[in-house]
């Protein structure tokens, strides 16, 4: 069978992707190239150093890098868990009920989005103050949680409201309970949306600078934002471990997506063979 030649058009979409993907990925290589390089060669205007310095990856566990990347990870890990334990039900509810306010309720989570963390960071930091919980890592998780819970409502209500009511119908008749048929028929079939909610709100959260800066105060309880900034000082800056830093940093993401890939595409095909 004779191979069948790409089409021009296709070269040309094929090209047109490699570049944009290069572009986007540029950043990222200069980033490790930056972080392999020499300090006295920081500043050198070559693309690839004359000396490789892996030490940068070995000395900043040496800091207190370790105990903040555990610490990013609780938050990260502790916001994703309470927002989808919060917004499965709500969005579930919301989806199949019509109650009265129903839509007010719905609009009200959407305007939550329009709030900014910077905007509200007095009444934030005065009302965690009064209940005792500056400096800590519960704080960061429930303040993370609250910012992205009205999305995590909103993705998932408009994927469950596209799930058949005839399927739900159909397990309640062969005896399965409203809590069966959730987590049988509906959370299998939601499970694009509730991926992505997961996704959202992790990288959210692990990305949050602002807010870990006003509610921490000593770097047993910084997160990795917070101490990947404090490389940067007021006359010099620690190029070397900043950059290694950030690398080591995007590695949690990268795994996240490698995990839970193989969900997204099951779940998308979830229902469509009888």
């Amino acid at each position: 069978m004779p191979a069948i030649k790409p089409r021009p058009r296709s070269l040309a979409y094929a090209g047109l992707a490699y570049i944009v993907a290069a572009i986007f990925l540029l950043p990222y290589v200069e980033m490790v190239v930056s972080a392999l390089r020499p300090a006295n060669e920081m500043l050198d205007r070559t693309y690839v150093p004359t000396h490789w310095n892996w030490h940068n990856f070995v000395d900043i566990w040496t800091t207190d890098f370790g105990q903040s990347l555990r610490i990013s990870l609780e938050v990260a890990s502790g916001s994703t868990l309470l927002v989808l334990l919060a917004a499965i039900p709500a969005a579930y509810y919301t989806a199949r009920y019509r109650f009265l306010g129903r839509t007010t309720f719905l609009l009200l989570v959407l305007v939550t989005q329009m709030f900014q963390p910077t905007a509200m960071l007095v009444g934030i930091y005065r009302e965690f103050l009064s209940f005792g919980l500056i400096d800590s890592v519960i704080a960061l998780i429930l303040v993370n949680a609250g910012f992205n819970l009205a999305f995590a409502v909103w993705i998932l209500n408009a994927y469950i409201s596209a799930i058949p009511v005839e399927l739900e119908e159909a397990a309640s008749i062969d005896g399965a309970s409203r809590v069966g048929t959730l987590f049988r028929i509906v959370l299998p079939l939601a499970l694009p949306g509730i991926v992505t909610a997961l996704i959202f709100t992790f990288i959210n959260a692990w990305n949050e600078f602002i807010v870990a800066l006003t509610l921490t105060t000593s770097p047993a309880t910084e997160p990795l934002t917070v101490m990947l900034n404090s490389y940067i000082g007021q006359y010099q800056v620690d190029w070397s471990h900043l950059f290694a830093g950030s690398v080591i940093a995007t590695f949690p993401v990268i795994i996240l997506f490698a995990l839970i890939e193989g969900k997204v595409v099951s779940g998308l095909t979830a229902g469509s063979i009888k």
